[in-house]
């Protein structure tokens, strides 16, 4: 029989020591065993209070949840360090425990040590969930690293449970830019193979950080399901990035590439290549907010009627330069429409059920065709003198390189020591 144990249930939400919050936690002493899911969210814990916490964890020996979200609240940065870091080792002394949860906690550069440490070592692990912590690209890029070394140290467990590596990386509103992106495709590709929900929303990732995302890391990613980079900006650069590796997502279901900035060329470019159709799993797609015209519309319509996506129930277009009379509109929510009363889900549209087109009531009016292209014409070109002048710098750096190792003997390389229903119980 499963059970959870919710603190913030207690009626009290500020456990500063561990006098307090012995008060409230009997079920972890009297019945460890039945515990599964142990949720301390919306609390505040002091150090002395989480050290208690610590002392129990390690009797729960069935938990397979723990939801540690935002347990900090009006604490000093000083404290959350040695209060996480009770709590975390604790953690893996659970052979069962699949899901951890630390969104809303402070982890910058200054307090992320205590949560490598974890990563590193948690290797009944299977999903993550770290989201709004504040990490930055420094702070991002040590933990992408761990996640790299936990993949090793899965694949070397001697509990087969524990070879499995992560399938749920949920990494949000962390500002963790292009300055990690490396780390996280190292990370990606080591989990690659088992991975099937990638997250990383709001996280003010550019095109060229986008482009080694898709390229060098999920494109490993065979078996995923959930794909979610809203609100970073691809520009044409990162969907084409996106085309070319987006075949190779046969079991995809859910694509979230809103307020990314795709582009009118940039979403032709996803059209085609969903015209393929190596997505035929594909059921809801995100697209609001990305500068797409009806040329990219046109695209996707194309892909939809062609029986290239037979699942896709939702599209996402609001905010987009689209008529609201536009034909391909039109055809589109028709198409959606029947596949929904097909599905046994009524006649009638309803935007709570996830079927059919969302509410265009914020569509930006098209510019003339002409306007249009020089815009496109004016963007591309800017890339292009971007990428130019970065492959003038290789060039510059390889030729310094050349000079330098005719007079240079080489030297010894160095050793070179990254939901669904599963999810629910986190309580997200």
């Amino acid at each position: 029989m499963t059970s959870k144990f919710t603190l913030s249930t207690s009626g009290t939400l500020k456990f500063g020591t561990d006098s307090d919050v012995s008060l409230h936690v009997q079920p972890l002493q009297e019945n460890p065993t039945t515990i599964t899911t142990l949720d301390l969210s919306g609390t505040s814990l002091g150090v002395s209070a989480c050290t208690y916490l610590a002392t129990l964890v390690p009797n729960l020996s069935n938990l397979t949840h723990a939801n540690l979200a935002d347990i900090f609240t009006s604490r000093l940065l000083s404290e959350i360090p040695p209060a996480i870091d009770a709590l975390l080792t604790s953690l893996l002394q659970l052979p069962q425990l699949r899901t951890v949860n630390l969104s809303d906690n402070a982890f910058g550069l200054n307090t992320a040590s205590p949560l490598v440490k974890y990563l590193e070592k948690a290797t009944s692990l299977r999903h993550l969930i770290l989201q709004n912590n504040g990490l930055g690209p420094e702070a991002g890029t040590l933990v992408a690293n761990a996640l790299t070394r936990l993949a090793e140290a899965k694949s070397k467990s001697s509990d087969t449970e524990h070879q499995c590596q992560l399938e749920t990386i949920i990494c949000g509103r962390n500002r963790l830019e292009n300055g990690s992106m490396t780390a996280w495709a190292q990370a990606v590709q080591t989990h690659g193979k088992r991975l099937r929900e990638i997250k990383m929303v709001q996280n003010g990732i550019r095109q060229e950080g986008i482009q080694v995302l898709l390229r060098d890391g999920l494109r490993h990613c065979e078996e995923l399901r959930v794909l979610d980079l809203q609100d970073n900006t691809f520009t044409k650069t990162g969907a084409r990035a996106l085309s070319e590796v987006l075949t190779r997502w046969t079991q995809l279901q859910e694509m979230g590439v809103s307020d990314c900035l795709l582009s009118a060329r940039g979403m032709v470019l996803v059209g085609e290549a969903l015209q393929k159709g190596s997505n035929k799993s594909l059921e809801v797609c995100k697209l609001q907010y990305d500068e797409i015209d009806t040329r990219g519309l046109n695209a996707l319509v194309a892909a939809a009627e062609s029986g290239a996506l037979p699942a896709l129930r939702r599209v996402e277009l609001n905010g987009n330069v689209l008529a609201e009379e536009d034909p391909s509109i039109e055809k589109l929510r028709d198409l959606l429409n029947e596949r929904r009363e097909k599905a046994g889900k009524g006649d009638e549209p309803d935007p709570d059920d996830d079927w059919g087109l969302d509410e265009l009531d914020e569509l930006e009016e098209p510019e003339s065709e002409a306007e249009d292209d020089e815009k496109e014409a004016d963007d591309e070109g800017e890339e292009i003198d971007k990428r130019e002048a970065a492959d003038k710098g290789e060039r510059e750096l390889k030729q310094v390189d050349e000079a330098e190792n005719e007079n240079v003997s080489p030297a010894k390389d160095a050793e070179v020591d990254a939901l669904a229903d599963k999810l629910g119980k986190t309580g997200l």
